[in-house]
């Protein structure tokens, strides 16, 4: 597979206007939701219903007779599950089926295809409502959440054929209301350009979701046993410790993170082994001590340290300092349950709360040791922290955006499909248990290998990169201040902090695939994309556990009109549309005006001609 030379343009915002596509008119907007609904269930179980040329061309012919120009989106989207699915390549046989008018096929081939490949094309009819005001009157079919965009460049990757460029998976524009809703994954071409280690422990993936839940979790567990590495990021040395929250219903696949913690069994566990001997070693000594008739001359010997990686959520807040401290400030905490943690918060001794977050950005955590009168400070604690659970722990854990607490996490939350899996697939093969016990022996070697230099290295994205970087990060800002207010912000400026972390640890792996070692570890543009495409998917997955937060509080209030309009517009619109989707939310025309001005100068909208709109 060949790679994507990196282009810092492909991260700027696109101030160009290209010329707009056919509009869909509102009379057949009606074919559009079953055609819409249909592709929904296709995405959401990631299929592809075309996998050989003919049958693609045929669903290009079905949707340019039914659709038009404004099928154009449809076929991207039913059409990037293909392995080697090109953006360009895509274009040019819509374009091919357009112009070959009259060729027969119509839009039954979808409903064939989908149904084929295991889909339901059932669609229930929803009962008619009267207009605003006018009793009998229909209203206008409004199309429905969920238009999916183009939400990143391309990369390239093997063709139907030939060498052609992939778009980047379709992300949607904006969360829904509906707690069902399914969130995007990971494009899949950034698994084949991922460092050796990332690329073989997602190969044991068994769905996108889970290849992007073994991703996450990898990172998180590694961010914890990298020393010295470190970088700078706003003026501060940061280091490459992740808060991974997963959360899902129960039985969704998150109970795969555990294969995650074998990773680092490894470590724990040689750290516990030589605590044991340092513990056996110190009573033996304080037994000869005792046994010594002239103390007067001789030092009491000194407990060793408590030494351990993974530390209980568990723990009073002194608990959890002190194996801080006497574990040279690291450490990791892993509980796949996140009512732990938030159980603990809520107790007298244990909701250390303040200094978790502190840890995050690596600030000063002071605490007292009653036992020895002892003022005790960690001046740079270096904690990772991965959790899992239901979408009630999250609430439960974070009630509210106010506290900061919130922003520091990565967010990723399972959609609940609805497939029973081959429980058997792959008996006959080692167990995934011992693969990921490989795999940690191998992040052991590296971790040893780490800690024996003496130098530390340096992490730091090209000049390139940093624009780049700073343009994605600012648009995006512009966008959500605009669609979630101020609480929102914090994720996305943290998000950028992430960012930088998960690249830090991608290029330290890097390390064991290609052996160079350098005090000045540069991200590679492979890593630079890859690290943003995971950003475009996590920025959604936050906004929508955002969204989630109880709605009695002063800071999070219900999803408001403009959010609702953005949702309902289609991809492509004009004024007379638009204005009728903001009658059918009770929203008035001048408001919407306004609104959609708003949206314009946010980046969330296009005006390629006067009175033409299309969703960036």
């Amino acid at each position: 597979m060949s790679k994507k030379t990196f282009n810092p343009a492909d991260w700027v915002p696109d101030k160009s206007i290209q010329n707009p596509k056919s509009q869909e008119s509102l009379q057949s907007l009606g074919t559009s939701n079953d055609i819409e609904e249909i592709t929904r269930r296709i995405e959401s179980s990631a299929l592809d219903i075309a996998p050989n040329y003919a049958d693609w061309r045929d669903l290009g012919f079905a949707l340019a007779d039914a659709l038009g120009e404004s099928g154009r989106n449809y076929y991207h989207r039913l059409s990037r599950f293909y392995p080697s699915y090109s953006q360009s390549e895509t274009d040019k046989q819509y374009s091919a089926c357009l112009a070959s008018h009259g060729h027969g096929v119509t839009i039954k081939t979808l409903y064939h295809l989908a149904k084929a490949a295991g889909v339901s094309v059932s669609i229930p009819q929803p009962p008619k409502s009267p207009s605003f005001g006018e009793v009998g009157e229909a209203k206008s079919p409004i199309p429905q959440n969920g238009e999916m965009e183009e939400m990143g460049k391309c990369r390239a990757s093997e063709s139907r054929g030939q060498t052609r460029l992939n778009l980047c998976r379709e992300q949607p524009t904006l969360l829904e209301q509906n707690q069902e809703k399914q969130l995007p994954a990971f494009p899949k071409d950034i698994f084949e350009t991922l460092p050796g280690l990332l690329h073989a422990i997602t190969s044991n993936a068994d769905s996108p979701e889970d290849a992007d839940l073994l991703l996450l979790g990898s990172l998180t567990v590694f961010s914890a046993c990298m020393p010295n590495v470190y970088g700078v990021y706003g003026q501060h040395e940061v280091f490459p410790n992740l808060f991974l929250f997963v959360t899902a219903k129960a039985s969704a696949g998150k109970g795969r993170l555990s294969l995650c913690r074998r990773l680092v069994e490894p470590i724990h566990q040689m750290m516990r082994q030589q605590c044991k001997a340092e513990q056996e070693e110190y009573k033996l000594k304080l037994t000869q001590y005792n046994a010594s008739s002239d103390k007067a001359h001789e030092e009491k010997p000194e407990e060793p340290p408590l030494r351990t990686l993974i530390i209980p959520a568990n723990n009073s807040a002194t608990g959890l300092f002190q194996l801080l401290k006497e574990n040279n400030e690291k450490g990791l905490i892993f509980e796949t349950e996140g009512d732990t943690l938030a159980q603990t918060f809520k107790s007298e001794h244990g909701n250390y709360s303040d200094g978790f977050r502190k840890a995050f950005h690596h600030e000063t955590i002071s605490y007292n040791r009653r036992k020895d009168r002892e003022f005790v400070e960690l001046a740079s604690p270096q904690l990772s922290a991965l959790l899992s659970g239901t979408p009630k722990q999250v609430s439960s854990l974070i009630p509210n955006a106010e506290n900061g607490l919130f922003s520091r996490f990565m967010f990723y939350f399972m959609n609940l499909r609805p497939i029973w899996k081959d429980v058997f697939a792959g008996d006959d093969e080692q167990p995934l248990e011992h693969k990921f016990d490989v795999y940690g022996k191998e992040f052991l070697d590296f971790n040893l290998f780490l800690r024996q230099q003496p130098v530390r290295f340096r992490f730091a994205f090209s000049s390139s990169q940093q624009k780049a970087f700073n343009a994605y990060f600012e648009q995006t800002q512009l966008q959500y201040l605009e669609l979630c207010g101020d609480d929102y912000v914090g994720s996305i400026r943290r998000l950028g902090l992430i960012a930088f972390r998960l690249a830090m640890i991608m290029t330290a792996l890097r390390i064991i695939d290609t052996g160079e070692v350098s005090s000045v570890l540069v991200c590679n543009d492979s890593d630079f994309n890859t690290v943003m495409e995971i950003v475009k998917v996590l920025v959604l997955h936050a906004a929508y556990i955002f969204e989630q937060l109880p709605k009695d509080t002063a800071t999070q209030q219900p999803l408001n009109h403009k959010r609702q309009l953005l949702d309902a517009l289609p991809a492509e619109f004009d004024r007379q549309t638009y204005l009728a989707v903001a009658k059918n939310l009770n929203i008035p025309d001048k408001t919407a005006e306004k609104q959609i001005s708003r949206f314009v100068d946010a980046g969330l909208l296009k005006r390629p001609s006067h009175g033409k709109y299309c969703k960036s």
